[in-house]
């Protein structure tokens, strides 16, 4: 059986490799030290975003966002925290308030897309 450490980092290349997989070429895991002081991301290469990967059973999503929180301060970047179970797909989630400001500022919002409400 594996251990936490071994699957966490299982996940994250995994997370990583789906990452390239979508596009974002220069998505990589992030070395991992005891006291890193730099970029606490587990995986970096999406511009802007602080991503947290949980590869896990049972999740404490509050926990997991608040670590992204915290780890985030200092680079500036959107916390997010990317997760999954066995068996199902990856998630996201973030904060309201980080989700409206990216969903602001996308291109979806500057297309041609219609809300019920529009007309």
């Amino acid at each position: 059986m594996m251990n936490s450490r071994e699957k966490g980092k299982k996940g994250e290349r995994e997370f990583a490799s789906l990452c390239r997989d979508k596009g974002f070429s220069r998505v990589r895991r992030t070395q991992q030290y005891c006291g890193n002081t730099g970029e606490a991301a587990d995986v970096v290469g999406l511009p802007g975003v602080h991503a947290e990967v949980k590869r896990v059973e049972n999740l404490n999503i509050y926990n997991a966002i608040e670590q992204a929180k915290r780890d985030s301060k200092k680079s500036g970047r959107v916390p997010a925290v990317f997760h999954r179970k066995n068996y199902r797909e990856w998630l996201v989630t973030m904060t309201a308030d980080d989700w409206f400001n990216l969903y602001r500022e996308s291109e979806l919002l500057n297309s041609n897309y219609r809300s019920d409400n529009d007309e």
